[in-house]
This record gives C-alpha cells, sequence and structure tokens, in this order.
C-alpha cells in the first residue's frame, strides 16, 4: 500500500486506513502509517476521547503509539475490536486480521478518536451527550446499535417488525420503545444496565428474548424482536405497571 507506507513499516494503522478507504470514507480518518500521528489527527479535531464508540479508533500503549484497531462494539468491562498486524495472542506485531477482545480500563487502552460519521456516532462519552449526530451508551453498544443516517422515528429498517403502525427492532426509536422496556423491566426480564430509553438496543433485544422464553416461546418465536400476539400479552398484564 504505497499510498500510505512502505513494507519495512508495522501495518496496523495501515490497515485502519485501509478500511475506510475501502468504505468511500477516507476523509473521516488518518491515512498514515503512525499510531502517533493518528492520535494526533483525531486531537487535531477535538474528536479524541477516553470513552469507547462503535467505530471509533483505539489506540494503545504509551501516548497511543504502540497499537490500533476499530472498535465493533463495548459493554461496561470490555471492548471489542478488529485489527491488523496482530495474532491470536493480541500482541501489535502479528500475521493478519483478528477480532479481539480488551479490557476497558486496562492502561493499555489510550484512547479514541471518534470519526465524524454522516450517520452520527453511538459514544459513552457522558460529556458528548446532547451533541448532534450522538447517542450516548454509556455501558454497552454494538453494531445493531448504530445510527441509521435519515431515518424517521418510526420507519422500518431491517429486522425489525411493524405493530399498530409501530417500529420494534434495531433502528426503532420512540416513546414505546421505553414502554416496550419498562413493561420488560416489571415482568422482570430486564438486561439492562442503564436506561430503557427511546432507541433499541441490544439490551432492548436480550430482554424480550427473556420475556418470550419465559412464556414458553421457543426458536424463531425467541428472537428478541416481538411478535403482535406476545406483544400483546405484554401490554395486558403488565402495561398498566409501565
Amino acid at each position: 500500500m504505497d499510498w500510505v507506507s512502505d513494507d519495512r513499516e508495522p501495518w496496523c494503522h495501515v490497515f485502519v486506513s485501509w478500511a475506510f478507504r475501502q468504505a468511500g470514507a477516507a476523509a473521516l480518518a488518518p491515512v498514515t502509517a503512525s499510531c502517533l500521528e493518528g492520535v494526533s489527527w483525531f486531537e487535531d479535531q477535538s474528536r479524541f476521547s477516553e470513552y469507547p464508540a462503535v467505530g471509533a479508533v483505539v489506540y494503545f500503549g504509551s501516548e497511543g503509539g504502540t497499537h490500533v484497531g476499530i472498535v465493533t462494539g463495548y459493554d461496561a468491562d470490555t471492548i471489542q475490536t478488529i485489527s491488523g498486524n496482530t495474532n491470536t495472542t493480541g500482541s501489535p506485531e502479528g500475521d493478519g486480521v483478528y477480532e479481539k477482545t480488551y479490557q476497558r480500563h486496562s492502561s493499555y487502552v489510550y484512547g479514541y478518536g471518534y470519526p465524524d460519521y454522516p450517520e452520527g456516532i453511538v459514544v459513552a462519552d457522558p460529556a458528548w451527550k446532547g451533541f448532534d449526530g450522538v447517542t450516548f451508551f454509556g455501558q454497552e453498544a454494538g453494531e445493531e446499535d448504530l445510527p441509521r443516517g435519515g431515518s424517521k422515528p418510526d420507519q422500518p429498517t431491517a429486522g425489525t417488525v411493524v405493530i399498530d403502525g409501530l417500529a420494534y427492532g434495531p433502528g426503532a426509536r420512540g416513546d414505546h420503545i421505553m414502554r416496550l422496556g419498562k413493561m420488560l423491566v416489571t415482568a422482570g426480564c430486564s438486561a439492562y444496565t442503564e436506561g430503557p430509553g427511546p432507541v433499541w438496543t441490544s439490551a432492548d433485544t436480550k430482554s424480550m428474548r427473556k420475556y418470550q422464553i419465559k412464556i414458553g416461546d421457543r426458536g424463531a418465536d425467541a428472537d428478541g424482536i416481538p411478535g403482535s400476539q406476545q406483544l400483546a400479552r405484554l401490554k395486558r398484564e403488565f402495561g398498566k405497571a409501565a
């Protein structure tokens, strides 16, 4: 990849730059082979944080200069990443591209660059709450929680169902999602570490699946997305308390 480096340099940041280039989003991340230059690039744009974000570029080691990857998800304790020039042990020098899990609060994790995605970004940084294009999930988020640029609150997207004119599932948002979550909490099926809120998250899917299993549904009927009869029963049994 002579557009960014030569064969003598470590290629972990080359992989990150390549990934953004392949996605047609080269302007959203630094084109460099240097992790230190990558950190400076995000800092110069005031888009660097100590908190993870889905799609963030995570930097490791002293001043962020040791290794780099792309965050695909996080929870209260860990971050999930994909990175190049690593191996099965997680070394910053390796033989390929791997999905890895790191301790979120490890001293090895230096910080995160937030690309300015046109669809917006899902972050754990409380200082970013209320910014345009920002969705705040402090404890848990994954790719299924990414914002769908330009979609209306109740516009169905892939993986959703529409019941009585309202969408449920990934990408759905609105007060009805929060009401559903409160009913699931009342039903004793909570998988929430925070919330529930008005945006469908993986915790809503997990909580709904717990309810489906609780009422005896299995297989495709326990996929974490409500069916019309399941939702009607949930409302009938727990709606007044929500």
